[in-house]
């Protein structure tokens, strides 16, 4: 069979120099599925991207062959390129809220390939427009196409961003880490929406359970090279190099409870002590309503030292209302919150000022929570007291694994790794009894995950802090959290230990978050 895709000794670079693909060959058959997988800055969405044209205008291509569906492309100009987008390929980007125009309709971003290709009537057009947002499960889709993107759930904005994606019916779908920011349930319903699709796929992923569900073949890169390619079920079973069973060894599950994910050899962690007669957060019957939706609906819950209480569910189910009330960023409209022995709900702001150490937030995009004008030191020095600030700074990047050098360095200038690594450094700065993460890893790619998910339990281990951690990668929590609490709709449906909660689920809500866990 005649390859779709056919790349041959493929190089990519950047100024600085950065090499970020180093001479990759591989093709792709019609109907296949092939994923690239591999850690941040491993040159995967750089690869997917110079097969559409999308490398960016200071690449440096260098290529023996690239071909895509039938065309030469290593002498394309611009225009030959937007003829090629859309209908001999489509692209899904992970961020649909950053890849759909704020200021267009989902209907008129969906039409714009129907008119760029001449596909079909003008009149038409609307009503094809409705029977792809159809086609993609999106509900009421004559409503939804006439809706702006901030409009949608996250969910809803990528099913329409696959819906523009495979307007002209191309033979080869690029798809690129599409389901990294969804919860379990809308990330299920997404990959059942790729995998019901006849042509070609190309995966960009570093989820190895996404990867396993979809990908007939898999290519594992590292450092801008393929180091290992092969059918799925071989290389995620019985991978050959070192760097793929690295890759594997970092995937948290329950049978990774108590050891390190950011080493093959999977070593202990160092011992935790929870005390349960040291409460250091405690909510009772907590409300909170945004107009007629009751965001949080009576939760209550303890948190004592040296535990971790994890919070699931999905998108809209609460979880991070309920970490603001926690802060105290969010008043609740009814019941109190503790902190320790402190009230912490329903008091003046100039009460709490002085016990605000005691609580720290780590949240999952720390770029937007940081000001880009200061560097790191300033960061993680702003809520140090003045004597010997820098000397602490210094203690604390070394602490999570950066050190010195990184002092006057920006965030622009960071990895999304380093920049979770500056948000936990500023957040232990005061000593807190409390870490409040919310989606602290979600962002970030299996290997970068695994140390940072060590680095949380060292922290633990060593200081005795408390977690809520907050996420909708149950695969994380099972790894990580001692107790569990299951929302939706603002309600705790169901709570206890993580071990009974996610493999012994009693609600049917919950069992129906655990079976759409790819695995």
């Amino acid at each position: 069979m005649k390859p779709l895709v056919s790349i041959v000794d493929l190089h990519v670079s950047f100024p600085g120099p950065v090499h970020a693909v180093r001479g990759i060959s591989f093709d792709i058959l019609p109907g296949e599925r092939v994923a690239l997988v591999g850690e941040s800055g491993s040159g995967k969405s750089v690869t997917a991207r110079t097969l559409v044209g999308l490398a960016g205008p200071t690449a440096s291509v260098r290529v023996q062959r690239l071909v895509v569906d039938g065309h030469d492309t290593r002498d394309f100009t611009e225009r030959h390129w937007r003829r090629l987008r859309g209908r001999g390929a489509g692209l899904v980007l992970q961020d649909a809220l950053v890849s759909l125009d704020p200021l267009r309709t989902v209907g008129r971003e969906i039409g714009e390939v129907l008119r760029t290709h001449d596909i079909g009537e003008r009149r038409a057009r609307p009503t094809r427009v409705t029977e792809l947002l159809d086609a993609v499960h999106v509900p009421e889709p004559a409503l939804r196409a006439k809706q702006y993107p901030h409009q949608l759930s996250g969910g809803l904005r990528q099913r329409a961003l696959i819906a523009s994606a495979i307007a002209a019916d191309p033979p080869l779908l690029i798809a690129d880490e599409p389901t990294t920011a969804l919860d379990v349930t809308v990330q299920a319903q997404i990959l059942r929406l790729l995998a019901e699709r006849d042509g070609a796929l190309l995966l960009v992923s570093h989820d190895l359970s996404v990867v396993s569900q979809l990908a007939d073949r898999v290519l594992v890169m590292h450092d801008g090279r393929i180091v290992e390619q092969g059918p799925t079920a071989r290389v995620l079973t019985a991978p050959e190099h070192r760097y793929t069973r690295t890759l594997l060894a970092a995937v948290p599950t329950a049978a990774s409870r108590g050891k390190r994910l950011s080493t093959v050899e999977r070593l202990p962690l160092p011992p935790r002590v929870v005390d349960t007669a040291d409460v250091v957060l405690r909510a009772d019957g907590v409300h909170k309503r945004f107009g007629t939706r009751h965001a949080v609906n009576d939760v209550s819950f303890t948190l004592a030292r040296g535990e971790t209480l994890g919070v699931v569910g999905e998108s809209g189910s609460g979880k991070t209302t309920l970490a603001r009330i926690a802060l105290a960023l969010t008043e609740p409209d009814g019941g109190t919150v503790r902190l320790g022995d402190v009230p912490w709900s329903g008091v003046r702001e100039r009460l709490r000022r002085p016990h605000r150490r005691r609580i720290q937030s780590v949240a999952q995009d720390p770029l937007s929570s940081f000001d880009p004008r200061y560097t790191v030191e300033k960061i993680v020095g702003e809520p140090l007291p003045d004597a010997d600030r820098r000397g602490r700074v210094v203690e604390l990047l070394e602490r999570v694994g950066l050190g010195v050098t990184f002092l006057r360095r920006r965030p622009r200038d960071l990895s999304g790794g380093q920049r979770q690594r500056v948000a936990i450094a500023r957040a232990l700065g005061p000593r807190p009894d409390v870490l409040v993460c919310d989606e602290p890893v979600s962002a970030l790619d299996v290997s970068i995950q695994a140390q940072i998910l060590d680095l949380l339990a060292e922290i633990q281990a060593a200081d005795g802090t408390a977690l809520l951690f907050i996420s909708h990668d149950l695969g994380v929590v099972h790894h990580l959290a001692d107790r569990v609490l299951v929302m939706k709709d603002g309600r705790v449906i169901e709570r206890g230990p993580a071990s009974r909660v996610l493999t012994s689920p009693t609600h049917e809500y919950t069992r129906e978050l655990v079976a759409a866990v790819a695995r």
